[in-house]
């Protein structure tokens, strides 16, 4: 008997000040996160396995004052730290992993990076790409799924120029082909059936992939990744199925999105392809000889809605195809959805013309 399940994938996380400022409330959290996602939060829930790129930090309180833009003094980075309980808000929403390998890892330091994992440990969901410890470091994360054995890593090609302590380079996963190679062996030979690999790669708000994302897409499918998620470019990027022959010789269909763009952040450099996200929804059936195949990929995209409260910003992430449907008439806002919904439709499938590839 086959078995059908279904991840979803989102990208970055960008809690930026402003996102922060908006969740404070009075009372004994402080911080409430679930309203901003709420709009969306049956599509993360209903899936089987649910993933995202958290690119902030859990660095506690004397990391950072939350309320205010902090920067790195030598690289004049922003450097990102999050209350704790968006951790929660990420638990309620459905998340089995996230990622954790990105350029905002060091933000807090190695002990900012540590606590990160502290925290998401405590709210029950796993985590790779960061590692508090040697040992750590060459553990597996392979999470199974209704028998399904899904076996996930994620590298960054960036720390921000922040250096990890030469006595935890172990700490992060930076990009070296090599060592990827390898940690993809490594999941085989430990019985993964589906391997995701997470790539923090690529040219900050480019639309398109560079060279190193061109160049690694093949390589990895050739040492056996089944799905490759793209993130950095805080933009979307295209999407395409590859047919291709592993170093073990099997040859099926396999999926990489080169970038998912934001799921939460405010307007970067005015530009609305950074409030335009997507869930990602990928079908996977595991048949009764034991080969798994990806069937087909939805995709919905999201947009971060941002609007005033008094003094403060307001911030909720939405459906785009359900709100242009729900709301009639031309708003600006309105307008500018259209605009970028119109847009994700034609620029994901500009690497294939795979009808398995579809835009709600």
């Amino acid at each position: 008997m086959s078995t059908d399940i279904t991840i979803a994938a989102v990208g970055d996380f960008l809690i930026k000040t402003r996102i922060i400022n908006s969740a404070k409330v009075s009372g004994d959290k402080g911080y409430s996160f679930d309203p901003i996602f709420e709009p969306v939060a049956s599509h993360l829930r209903s899936a089987d396995f649910t993933i995202g790129n958290l690119e902030t930090n859990f660095g506690g309180p004397k990391a950072s004052d939350y309320s205010v833009v902090k920067r790195h003094p030598k690289t004049n980075w922003p450097m990102f730290n999050c209350p704790d309980p968006f951790a929660d808000t990420l638990k309620n929403l459905g998340f089995d992993v996230l990622t954790t390998a990105n350029n905002h890892c060091m933000d807090c330091g190695i002990g900012g990076l540590k606590r990160t994992l502290n925290v998401l440990d405590k709210v029950g969901i796993a985590h790779t790409g960061t590692f508090r410890s040697h040992s750590e470091s060459q553990e597996l994360l392979i999470h199974e799924v209704k028998g399904i054995k899904i076996g996930v890593i994620a590298y960054t090609k960036t720390t921000n120029q922040i250096p990890v302590p030469s006595d935890h380079k172990w700490a992060v996963n930076l990009i070296d082909n090599a060592k990827i190679v390898t940690d993809l062996k490594k999941l085989r030979a430990a019985g993964a059936e589906l391997i995701i690999v997470c790539m923090h790669f690529g040219k900050e708000y480019g639309m398109y992939p560079n060279d190193q994302q061109r160049t690694l897409i093949p390589l990895l499918f050739k040492n056996g990744a089944d799905i490759i998620l793209g993130a950095h470019s805080h933009v979307i990027q295209p999407a395409l199925f590859y047919e291709s022959r592993d170093i073990w010789g099997t040859s099926k269909r396999r999926f990489a999105i080169y970038s998912l763009g934001n799921f939460i952040s405010t307007r970067l450099y005015y530009n609305d392809h950074t409030l335009t996200g997507l869930i990602t929804r990928i079908h996977v059936r595991k048949n009764d000889n034991g080969k798994i195949e990806i069937r087909n990929v939805e995709f919905t995209p999201t947009w971060t809605r941002i609007t005033k409260n008094g003094a403060r910003s307001k911030f909720r992430i939405l459906p785009m195809a359900e709100t242009i449907k729900a709301q009639a008439g031309g708003s600006g806002e309105l307008n500018r959805m259209r605009k970028m919904h119109e847009h994700v439709k034609r620029h994901l499938k500009r690497s294939t013309d795979a009808p398995e590839l579809k835009v709600m």
